[in-house]
């Protein structure tokens, strides 16, 4: 167990974005589809960093955004391990929105990803050794 509690300690995975307008709608917030892909993106670098295997996503659970994220704005996204099963392993990942100007900070988006360690054939295998 303390292994695992090492690993998940380890695998912490922060990554920051400015947004910016080509990647935003018409309303000037960003756009959903991006802060999944950034959310997809984190959380892979985390289960990698986590199991160090081949993952792949094989599903999301409960994606909820609370705020609009406009542009002109900073991004934190965290990642984290929390749940670790035989050959799979969830990520959850938080979003904070920093405005430029201001230490203002708020928690806007947070959903889980779950990731499955596979082979070269795409077969799954143990996340850990």
């Amino acid at each position: 167990m303390k292994k695992i509690d090492e690993l998940k300690k380890n695998s912490k995975t922060r990554l920051f974005k400015a947004v910016f307008p080509n990647t935003t709608n018409h309303y000037g917030t960003l756009f959903g589809g991006t802060a999944l892909q950034l959310m997809d993106e984190v959380s892979f670098i985390c289960a990698t960093r986590f199991s160090r295997k081949k993952v792949v996503t094989v599903s999301t659970d409960k994606i909820d955004f609370t705020k609009a994220i406009p542009e002109g704005t900073i991004v934190e996204l965290i990642a984290n391990v929390v749940l670790v099963g035989r050959t799979s392993c969830v990520v959850k990942v938080d979003i904070f929105m920093e405005e430029m100007y201001s230490n203002k900070r708020d928690k806007v988006v947070s959903g889980s990803f779950t990731f499955v360690a596979v082979n070269d054939q795409k077969k799954p295998i143990a996340i850990l050794d």
